[in-house]
């Protein structure tokens, strides 16, 4: 073996030993909730510097489902699956056909309103949170879903211009060829567009259905019933600032809560890799 060799291999060994070092600490914390919830409230306040518990048990996923007030978890998990879900059709479609007007139609102020497009990609919740309250508010939406859900169906900046981007990787032959054939905008958009794009739809529907789960501050200011919490918002009842916080339930369905995510990224990470890979690409 000579050096060259040599040197490839321990440099190979180094860095996967940092690679792998880095992604513990990165993981530590969820690593660290996930095991916990298997510990006693009691253990985990005393011994929080343990990683694993000293004896397992289940009975923080049994009284963190119960729930509180009579709500159990199974409640907030539907009440997540149908804002997320809900959500995320309606960002992916309109976003979907907003991106393909930009990069196949010509119409009147289209360099305008892309501009304004990506200023409001610019703006951060908080400068828009209290006007869009004011407005739903008037509107009599405040207390259910359709502040949360509705303007998903308006089209996300960053989904819009995520697909603009695969659309233009796309030849125009195509367009000209389908339009030969007869086929009318619509249709070249349904039948050609959107198969050739479906890594783009699917990176925006993980991006989409992620924050929308994750979403505490909308469910926050918008929702008062507990009947009509999502998850994300469920888990702060556990914590009692008055009181002794049930530390042990709300790791346990903290960790549950984690499981569509893990899942939907496991299952779509081929697509989610290409998505952005040739977004970088094709821009």
């Amino acid at each position: 073996m000579n050096d060259y060799v040599l040197k490839r291999r321990v440099t190979k060994v180094i860095y996967h030993v940092f690679t792998f070092l880095f992604a513990f600490v990165m993981i530590y914390p969820v690593l660290w909730m996930a095991l916990s919830s298997f510990k006693d409230t009691n253990e985990i306040l005393k011994t929080a510097q343990n990683l694993f518990p000293e004896k397992f048990t289940l009975k923080n996923y049994i009284t963190g489902w119960k729930g509180f007030g009579g709500y159990s978890f199974g409640i907030f998990f539907r009440n997540s699956f149908i804002i997320a879900g809900i959500s995320t059709i309606g960002a992916v479609a309109s976003s979907a056909v907003v991106a393909y007007g930009f990069a196949r139609c010509d119409f009147k102020l289209k360099s305008l309103w892309f501009s304004c497009m990506l200023l409001a990609m610019m703006l951060p919740f908080q400068v828009i949170m209290i006007p869009q309250y004011i407005l739903f508010n008037r509107l009599g939406w405040v207390g259910t879903y359709l502040p949360i859900i509705v303007p998903q169906f308006l089209g996300q900046g960053f989904f819009i211009f995520l697909n603009i981007q695969f659309i233009k990787g796309i030849p125009m032959d195509l367009d000209e060829a389908a339009n030969m054939d007869g086929c009318s905008v619509y249709k070249i958009f349904i039948k050609i567009i959107l198969p050739l794009i479906k890594p783009s739809l699917v990176t925006s529907a993980i991006f989409s259905f992620m924050w929308r789960w994750d979403d505490f501050l909308s469910a926050l200011i918008y929702l008062s019933d507990p009947l009509t919490y999502p998850v994300s918002y469920a888990l702060k009842m556990f914590a009692d600032p008055t009181a002794g916080s049930d530390w042990g339930a709300m790791f346990a369905m903290a960790t549950l809560s984690l499981f569509p995510i893990f899942v939907i990224f496991l299952t779509m990470q081929k697509y989610l890799v290409e998505g952005i890979a040739s977004t970088g690409i094709k821009g």
